[in-house]
């Protein structure tokens, strides 16, 4: 059968995506000579014993359905389809969470119409409003004594609380089931907590958020799963609208995604479908990979020989892991795996910033081909390496890097302005922070060099000011004229000139604020990033994606608010304006949002510099680089799950679920997990692996994780060269 849906497993870089896009353009050139149009539907004939399906071509409808794992791999997948057919076919390329959002919001009209919901257009909550309201619907039900009992915060209790609905719906369970599921599964109740309590506060917010029109990702995939796949006026135009499916890495797609597979399937759709036996990156956050993988009895399996000559994987995988799992073998790693071992995390990190600029700075390698990978990277690392790095000329790119907004100072000078024009915000601001408000609005670019800033108030004239100018007020703080400090003159001409704009600006806003002539704070943002930071001035990259997530961020919050009114909340969350301000300036002021506007990646060729990433962000993006260096190679946090598994989440895998999980199943479910990472980690390199291992972590205790033996089975090297920072 010419057109029979296909499964093709294999290892990282066995080729599977492209053996997935190969076979599309093979189906698409084996029935239409000319590729120069577009099939909506097929027709079977009958030959001889055999049936044989051929597409017709038309281009009013897409009929290709695309997915891949995350956004990234996504837009590369997309990309890949569009050169290989030369652009004439359009397909639709989503995430498995995407497609499932668009289809919930674009049929609405029948979910209205099944569920007796209010006539609204929905609104997806974005992960931290969904935790603030959330926090507040429940505020009354997790008083002090349930978060002694839970022993944990307020906000970890109802983030771990919103993860088992997601993990539940994921699963294709619905929200009715959780307490039944986390009874049979928490026999010992490690959070202290009735099941019965924390489902009904669950179908609690449900139903609030669906009485409102608000969506969440777990909401969704319930509603899609159970009560949109099913509807049959859904089904017609399912299945008229695609005729074929291809799914990359579906050993990352969560259990309702093999739901909609088997109805396409059913249908007469035929598919293509990738399986990495290795991958399961994101097992733990809702993943699948057995339930998926048993739709390959519905398929031609094609096994892909795994991994490609040039990683490190053939010869090193098995005998890594096996070194790692049975520390007794008594095995010696090639020269391509050596160490880098010292006393002190701090001179770990020192001496392999040292190789790596040699290195480079040798031509034995280029940036982009050296990769720095963790199980998790603090603060102090991210900012060592990378100061180390860029002090050398050595660019560094962070995946994935989302430090918290408030991070961004540009970010603070604007909350600051805001609490500066409207009334009732004093007490979020202080002298500290309008400095630093003054010292960033006042920034000018440098007409020598268009990659340099300059500032006509700098921090000491910008702390003066602040301390003679600026007059608290719990209301309504005030900033006076220059000439209210006896020595204004030491401020100097440009510093007054630029804090004389500053303050007639916020006059004028004030002025307009009050003739309510403001729309809303969100138009003030705009005009004063127009203003100042972008006025003249060409703002480096990272403080552009800061600022644009700021404005999607206020947009998002101002835009749930605005619905809540609408609906006549009894929530605390409504208020006036200026309430509604200092909330989301607060908001900010957690740590929650985080800069990663969309898109994500650069226009044009990929950048030159070194990848810094942590595990979990490095299998997700499927790089490969000559070098890897293996940051803390011998901390205990290889073979964990760490942020990369939500609490409960082997209770919702259908092939155990409810069933309790043990210390046996745990320590099982490391090694497992541990043979992933060594494996899809060696396939991704080709040339060295650097073992970077320090006696003590960060906080002083004893590194002997299961990486430990491979470090003490290999070459140790040193720094040829001090580098000087």
């Amino acid at each position: 059968m010419a057109l029979d849906s296909l499964w093709i497993v294999g290892g990282s870089r066995s080729g599977k995506t492209a053996r997935l896009v190969g076979q599309l353009c093979s189906w698409l050139q084996n029935h239409h000579q000319a590729i120069d149009s577009f099939y909506t539907n097929h027709k079977n004939k009958k030959k001889g014993n055999s049936v044989q399906k051929s597409w017709e071509l038309r281009q009013t409808e897409p009929g290709v359905l695309l997915l891949a794992a995350n956004d990234d791999n996504r837009r590369e997948l997309g990309d890949r389809i569009v050169t290989a057919t030369s652009g004439k076919f359009p397909v639709r390329a989503k995430t498995p969470l995407g497609f499932f959002q668009d289809e919930v919001i674009l049929f609405w009209p029948l979910l209205i119409q099944s569920l007796q919901l209010n006539a609204q257009f929905p609104v997806r909550l974005r992960p931290e409003t969904e935790q603030e309201l959330a926090t507040k619907l429940w505020r009354s039900h997790l008083d002090a004594e349930i978060l002694k009992l839970a022993g944990m915060s307020e906000y970890r209790l109802v983030r771990r609380i919103l993860d088992l609905l997601q993990l539940a719906a994921y699963s294709g369970e619905k929200c009715d089931r959780i307490s039944e599921i986390l009874a049979r599964g928490l026999a010992d109740n490690p959070i202290n907590l009735e099941p019965e309590f924390l489902a009904s506060l669950l179908l609690d917010w449900r139903d609030w958020c669906l009485h409102r029109g608000l969506l969440t990702y777990g909401i969704i995939s319930e509603l899609y799963n159970h009560h949109l796949l099913p509807n049959p006026q859904y089904q017609q135009h399912l299945a008229k609208r695609y005729q074929a499916v291809l799914a990359d890495d579906v050993d990352d797609y969560p259990a309702i995604a093999r739901n909609l597979f088997e109805f396409l399937l059913n249908q007469g759709a035929v598919g293509a479908f990738s399986y990495n036996p290795e991958g399961a990156v994101r097992l733990g956050l809702g993943a699948d990979p057995e339930y998926l993988a048993e739709l390959a009895e519905r398929c031609q399996v094609e096994s892909l020989i795994s991994p490609p000559r040039e990683s490190l994987a053939m010869n090193l995988a098995s005998s890594m892991v096996e070194l790692a799992t049975q520390p007794m073998v008594m095995l010696s790693l090639p020269e391509t795996v050596q160490s880098i071992q010292t006393t002190s995390r701090a001179h770990l990190l020192r001496q392999t910033a040292e190789i790596i600029v040699n290195a480079i700075k040798s031509g034995e390698v280029e940036p982009e081909e050296v990769a720095v990978i963790a199980p998790g990277l603090d603060a102090i690392a991210r900012y060592t390496l990378i100061e180390i790095l860029n002090k050398q000329n050595i660019p560094v790119e962070a995946l994935n890097d989302q430090r918290p907004l408030i991070s961004s100072p540009a970010i603070r000078a604007l909350l600051t302005m805001l609490a500066l024009v409207y009334p009732g915000l004093g007490r979020l601001v202080d002298r500290d922070a309008v400095a630093e408000m003054l010292v960033v609005l006042s920034r000018r670019q440098k007409p020598i060099d268009s990659s340099e800033l300059s500032t006509d108030i700098d921090p000491v004239r910008a702390g003066l000011i602040a301390d003679y100018c600026f007059e608290p007020h719990p209301e309504r703080p005030n900033l006076l004229p220059v000439t209210t400090f006896e020595r204004w003159d030491r401020i100097g001409y440009a510093a007054t000139t630029a804090y004389n704009e500053i303050l007639q600006w916020i006059e004028k806003q004030r002025s307009q604020q009050e003739q309510r002539l403001i729309p809303s704070p969100i138009s003030l943002l705009y005009l004063a990033i127009q203003d100042f930071l972008c006025k003249d001035n060409n703002p480096p990259y990272d403080q552009l994606a800061a600022l644009r997530e700021l404005l999607e961020t206020a947009q998002h919050y101002w835009e749930i608010n605005t619905r809540l009114h609408q609906s006549q909340s009894k929530l605390p969350a409504l208020s006036p304006v200026e309430s509604t301000i200092a909330e989301f300036i607060q908001l900010l002021r957690r740590g929650t949002i985080t800069a990663n506007p969309y898109p994500l990646r650069p226009i044009g060729s990929a950048r030159k510099a070194v990848t810094l990433a942590t595990i979990f962000q490095y299998r997700s993006s499927r790089r490969f680089h000559r070098w890897h260096f293996w940051l803390d190679a011998s901390s205990p946090l290889w073979a964990k799950g760490g942020a990369a598994t939500l609490y409960g989440a082997p209770l919702f895998l259908q092939s155990r679920l409810g069933t309790p999980w043990t210390a046996e199943d745990e320590k099982l479910a490391e090694e497992q997990r541990l043979q992933r990472i060594l494996t899809d980690l060696l396939s991704r390199v080709s040339e060295k692996v650097y073992l970077c291992h320090s006696d003590l972590a960060v906080n002083g205790q004893e590194q002997i994780g299961p990486l430990l033996p491979l470090v003490h089975a290999c070459i140790t090297v040193n720094s040829q060269a001090a580098v000087t920072v």
